[in-house]
């Protein structure tokens, strides 16, 4: 059997889970994606197709008691943790039955069961309340890793800052990673941070271990990921991983923007071209991994996992007004 240098170090069943975590989110956000216009789902939808090596390689290092929180692009990170897909998409179409009871939309999705402990589209804005549950579960004495997604926009809020430094400062177990996509909706890091900025020594400059790697390579970011959070929960303290990456859809929204100038076609193909599901596959067809036979089949079992999926939103009733107010306030 054929093998490349790079699946070596990862056993069949490790590369395979890894594999079908990329197609099964990428088919997820397509069909999302292809439905949208129906006018059925009304919430704000950030899609992260493109960016799905990050959410697969991160998430597959962790524990399902471990915590992860995310922004507002966070159905990759939250389906990769393990949250389920009949609650996500009830939650998109506004179901009672939905992670946030049809009440939060894309935005604020939640599993508690997997470990999923939110989104919150506010930039940043998890990131502390990750260094929170960090020290939280330091406290309590539990086995806990915490890991928190943002983009690269969010390394300019002040709060994120703070957050490295009390996180080094306490030795938490938090892994902070940052899918740096270049922009922030329509505007490039030219414009946002000074030539030169590298995200990762930015953190290192509060003594955060820090590393950057290619967001595309499902492989390196899972090996970067255990390694961190074998770091963390050894007691060793915070890392920073930064992966480049593209979204190759709008910010928000169905549709593709490329008509608005901000980016270059040149730009969105040599990006497209580094397409993590396709790469990734057609690196496990060469060595052996995987046959088209199984390919076929495994979109088939994930094309009938959404097709209920979507059968179960669609059937399940909305939210009674008299729950407007319901987890508003505390009691």
């Amino acid at each position: 059997m054929m093998q490349s240098p790079t699946v070596l170090p990862l056993d069949v069943t490790t590369l395979r889970a890894l594999h079908r975590d990329l197609i099964r989110i990428r088919m997820i956000e397509e069909r999302v994606a292809a439905l949208y216009a129906q006018q059925e789902m009304r919430c704000p939808v950030h899609l992260s197709i493109g960016q799905e090596a990050v959410a697969v390689g991160v998430c597959a290092s962790l524990r399902r008691s471990d915590r992860v929180m995310s922004g507002h692009r966070s159905h990759g990170h939250y389906l990769a943790k393990g949250g389920s897909l009949n609650a996500m998409l009830a939650e998109m179409y506004g179901r009672v039955t939905g992670c946030t009871s049809g009440k939060g939309g894309s935005m604020h999705l939640l599993d508690l069961d997997a470990g999923f402990f939110g989104a919150v589209p506010i930039v940043g804005s998890t990131i502390p309340i990750a260094v929170g549950a960090a020290w939280g579960g330091r406290l309590r004495g539990e086995d806990r890793v915490v890991v928190t997604f943002f983009g690269d926009a969010a390394a300019e809020e002040g709060v994120f800052h703070e957050s490295l430094n009390f996180a080094q400062l306490k030795r938490l177990p938090v892994v902070f990673v940052c899918e740096n996509n270049l922009y922030s909706v329509y505007s490039p890091l030219s414009v946002r941070q000074p030539e030169g900025t590298r995200l990762f020594n930015v953190a290192a400059g509060h003594g955060v271990e820090s590393a950057c790697g290619d967001g595309n390579d499902v492989v390196e970011v899972y090996t970067m990921a255990r390694a961190a959070v074998e770091r963390a929960r050894r007691g060793d303290g915070p890392t920073f991983l930064e992966f480049s990456t593209y979204r190759w859809l709008e910010h928000c929204g169905p549709l593709y923007d490329n008509d608005l100038g901000y980016r270059s076609p040149a730009e969105f193909e040599a990006w497209k071209r580094k397409c993590p599901v396709e790469r990734f596959e057609s690196l496990l067809t060469q060595a052996g991994v995987i046959t088209t036979e199984e390919r076929a089949r495994m979109r088939e079992d994930i094309d009938r996992e959404i097709d209920e999926a979507l059968a179960f939103a669609r059937s399940s009733p909305f939210p009674d007004s008299s729950q407007m107010a319901t987890f508003t306030y505390a009691e």
